[in-house]
């Protein structure tokens, strides 16, 4: 794993802890099927991703900066791209990918998801970079953006020499875990309804 990106709090005692409980969370992993052989597909995901983060973000932010209306969201109010914020971003993204491979579904993983929650709304988006951007991200994209960032690992899983069976079993894991990830960013936009 990367050595601390800017703004990385992963395992920080001082994180707020996150409303969704433990139980919560083992009713979502029924609920999108996830279990042993996802972790254990997923740990071997992370040894194929190891190194290629990089390569799989430049996918991913390319995929971002053909879209202004996403682009805009690590932009200015008045539209201009703001690279700073873009790369202090980047450094987290790549942990991320890691993280979602080889962290476990515990007490320190809930209470990071809710701080990355909230740095996606109106609480707390902009202050950990300082970034003069636009105030929230609206959820409709934190949900779409399931789909590419679980279609575009595919081809960084098939790579890595291993075989197709596996590569179905690594992609789904994947699929499991961004879908699990999304859902629990999905509180602080409808803490009333989650």
């Amino acid at each position: 794993m990367t050595a601390n990106p800017p703004g990385y709090r992963y395992g920080d005692a001082q994180l707020a802890r996150s409303p969704i409980t433990l139980d919560d969370l083992e009713l979502l992993k029924q609920t999108v099927l996830f279990g042993d052989d996802d972790v254990r597909a997923l740990r071997r995901a992370g040894d194929l991703l190891e190194g290629r983060t990089e390569e799989v973000l430049d996918v991913w932010y390319g995929y971002v900066g053909a879209h202004p209306h996403l682009v805009r969201y690590f932009s200015t109010p008045a539209g201009e791209p703001i690279p700073a914020y873009l790369g202090r971003v980047r450094a987290r993204f790549s942990q991320w990918i890691l993280d979602v491979c080889r962290r476990p579904l515990d007490q320190d993983w809930l209470d990071y998801q809710h701080e990355i929650a909230l740095r996606h709304t109106r609480a707390k988006k902009n202050q950990t970079d300082g970034a003069d951007s636009v105030p929230e991200i609206p959820l409709r994209y934190m949900i779409a953006f399931v789909f590419p960032i679980t279609a575009t690992i595919r081809p960084f899983l098939e790579g890595g020499g291993a075989g197709a069976e596996e590569v179905d079993a690594m992609h789904a894991a994947w699929f499991k875990a961004v879908t699990l990830h999304a859902t629990v960013w999905a509180h602080p936009y409808a803490p009333e309804r989650f």
